[in-house]
């Protein structure tokens, strides 16, 4: 399972998830950040940071932001 940043990062994009994730496997998109899930190692400290409470568990993600997950692995396979 890996963490999903959702629709609050949306224009905010503070980045204190990337300075604090330790394998790097966050990304600056045009409106908003993405984590690549591939390389996220599910220790959650980009959700603890997130000034705009954007990261969630995969599992967790609201019902409502659900289309992130897939947002968020598509970021990466089209890099």
């Amino acid at each position: 399972m890996a963490f999903v940043i959702t629709s609050a990062c949306i224009g905010e994009k503070s980045g204190e998830c990337v300075e604090t994730c330790p394998v790097d496997c966050i990304s600056e998109g045009n409106e908003m950040f993405f984590i690549d899930p591939d390389i996220c190692i599910d220790c959650g400290a980009c959700e603890a940071v997130c000034p705009v409470e954007a990261i969630y568990p995969e599992d967790e993600v609201p019902g409502s932001e659900r289309t992130y997950i897939q947002l968020n692995r598509d970021f990466f396979r089209q890099k």
